[in-house]
Order: C-alpha cells, then sequence, then structure tokens
C-alpha cells in the first residue's frame, strides 16, 4: 500500500510478544509426558501426514496475532488536496532597451541574448503573476500587455531582437511611459516596471522625469537596470552591404543619475549589470523583492485500511478453530 500512515503506531510494540509466543510453543513441544510399554507391536500403523502438520495450527494463531495488531495501529490512507488563493498578485511589466547598441558584445553572446535568457527565467518564477513586455528605442510599443498566460510572454521575449522596425536611439521617457500606460488602470494590488537600458536618453518627446511622476501618481514602483561593463566595450557602429554589423570598441555610457532618480522617486531601485551573472543576480534580487501573497488550504480525506487486517484476523482464528476440532482433532 503506497502513503500508508499509522494512527496508533505505539501498537507495533506487541509484536515483541510473536518471538516470546513462538518459544513457548517450541518449550511446550519438547515437554511431553511419556509412556513405557513392554512393546508397540499392536501399535504399529502408517505415520499420518496430518499428525507433521499440526503446527500448522500455531501459525495460523500467529499469522492472526500479527493482523490483529496492524489493525489495532490503525492503517490509513490520505489523500491531500490543495486550495491555493492569491492574495496580493502582482503585475509587471518589462520595458526593454532594443535599440542597437544592445547588440554590444560586454555581455554574451550579447546584451540583448543575454538579456533575454534572464527575463525567460524570471518569468519563469513567478507563476502567480501578470505580466507584460514593452520594448523601445526611439519609440516604443507594448509587445505583450499583461497577462497571465505566461507561454505568450515567453515566446514574446523570444521574438525580440533589432530589427530596426523602431527608429535607432534611446527613448528612456518613452519605453517608461508606454509601460505606465499599461499598468495605470490594474486593479493589482502591486505594480511594478523593470526599465532596463544601456544608454542615455536621447530620443523621444517624453521626458523621463514626467514618465516617473506620472508613474508615482498611479502608485507604480520601478526597478531600474542599466547593462553594460564599465569603460569599452566592442560596439555595432554600422552594417555591411550584407547586412553583418562592424564593430570597434567603443566607451560604454548609462545616464545612472537619471535611473537613480527614477527608482528613488517611484521605491524602487537601480541596479547595474556589467556581466552575465550580475545581470542574472539583479533579476533574482527583484523576484525576492516583489514577493506574492499565497494562501493555500489543504484538504485531507482519511480512507482506514484496519477493517481488511481485523477481517482477517478473525478468519484465521476461525480456521484454526475449525480445523482444531475437525481434521486435528485426533492429533491434539
Amino acid at each position: 500500500m503506497k502513503n500508508v500512515t499509522f494512527l496508533n503506531p505505539e501498537f507495533f510494540w506487541l509484536f515483541v510478544l510473536i518471538p516470546v509466543a513462538i518459544a513457548w510453543y517450541i518449550w511446550k513441544g519438547k515437554k511431553q509426558a511419556t509412556l513405557k510399554i513392554s512393546s508397540l507391536k499392536g501399535f504399529k500403523a502408517k505415520p499420518s501426514i496430518l499428525s507433521k502438520l499440526t503446527p500448522m495450527l500455531f501459525v495460523l494463531r500467529i499469522l492472526a496475532l500479527s493482523a490483529l495488531i496492524v489493525a489495532l495501529a490503525r492503517p490509513q490512507t490520505v489523500d491531500i488536496s490543495n486550495k491555493t488563493n492569491i492574495t496580493n498578485g502582482i503585475d509587471i511589466v518589462m520595458s526593454i532597451d532594443v535599440s542597437g547598441s544592445m547588440l554590444t558584445r560586454d555581455l554574451k553572446p550579447n546584451r540583448l541574448e543575454a538579456l533575454k535568457k534572464v527575463a525567460s527565467d524570471f518569468v519563469e518564477a513567478r507563476p502567480n503573476d501578470r505580466i507584460g513586455l514593452v520594448v523601445y528605442a526611439a519609440e516604443s510599443y507594448t509587445k505583450t500587455p499583461v497577462t497571465s498566460d505566461k507561454a505568450v510572454v515567453l515566446d514574446a521575449l523570444a521574438g525580440v531582437k533589432y530589427d530596426q522596425m523602431l527608429q535607432d536611439g534611446t527613448g528612456i521617457g518613452m519605453g517608461l511611459a508606454t509601460a505606465v500606460n499599461r499598468l495605470k488602470e490594474s486593479q493589482a494590488k502591486s505594480k511594478v516596471i523593470i526599465l532596463l537600458t544601456d544608454g542615455v536618453n536621447n530620443s523621444g518627446f517624453i521626458d523621463p522625469r514626467m514618465a516617473s511622476d506620472i508613474a508615482k501618481e498611479f502608485g507604480i514602483k520601478v526597478y531600474t537596470i542599466g547593462i553594460g561593463t564599465t569603460g569599452m566595450a566592442e560596439t555595432p557602429y554600422a552594417i555591411k552591404p550584407n547586412g553583418e554589423f562592424e564593430y570597434r570598441m567603443m566607451q560604454v555610457e548609462i545616464d545612472e543619475n537619471l535611473m537613480k532618480e527614477i527608482a528613488r522617486k517611484t521605491d524602487g531601485q537601480y541596479f547595474r549589470a556589467k556581466n552575465n551573472q550580475s545581470l542574472k543576480a539583479i533579476y533574482e534580487e527583484i523576484n525576492k523583492l516583489e514577493t506574492t501573497e499565497i494562501e493555500e488550504q489543504k484538504f485531507y480525506n482519511y480512507d482506514e485500511r484496519f477493517r481488511a487486517f481485523a477481517i482477517a484476523a478473525g478468519i484465521l482464528l476461525l480456521l484454526e478453530i475449525l480445523l482444531k476440532n475437525t481434521v486435528f482433532r485426533s492429533f491434539i
């Protein structure tokens, strides 16, 4: 039997009586009365197999005792069902910079691909929240509205790439404002934006500080991430006739003061990801900071299994009494 528990396991101590009973039976069998006579010729007869089977009665009694002990221990199986209520769900929008500089190779294989891997792990680690996706360069658009369908979000993340659909540049205000627009009417207890960039605000018609003021007005917390190493990095600067990028070493510039101001104003935090490991650690830290309260109720359904052992013990005892008073009557 699988998943069996015992309500009264202390009754298993009664099994120490089994060896005692066996020892008593053997000792008693050796102390048999003897009768001495001058000749056994008048008693000669073929030995009966039943006389050799009489110990079977004792075996039946031991089996009955064992079954009774197990029945007293109250074996039962437990079926546990869970009911989960999300008491404090979170709506999250990831706003991702997809400008050409995100192809810089200071993270492996580049910033954008490293981000997609880490962001996918983040999505999978939050099964109870709704997540949306915004991409931006000089302009911005919603790639996925907030949804609880993680397959949709993961598929959208996998499809994020630099494809020149958006005018190149870095419009941090545009990316933040679009993310705010996706969350402003959310009824979630907590609303969060993860805003990532690798540059400075040089495009778009919305000021990042104004966008952060709007986020604060709607009670939206913004975690900002600056991605890129310190110093020089191998950055794309031109496209060859065959469509491949030309790379050269260029200075990494991130407007950290702006990103820190946005995070501070909205009660979020600013992080700097200089390599793949630190980027992963940042998303893990945000995952810990934004926890969803879950109320779980467990229901236990007990199925008693002692009856089968009690019935077996009764049958074994009846069988012993029946055999003792019928088949083995002449040998006892």
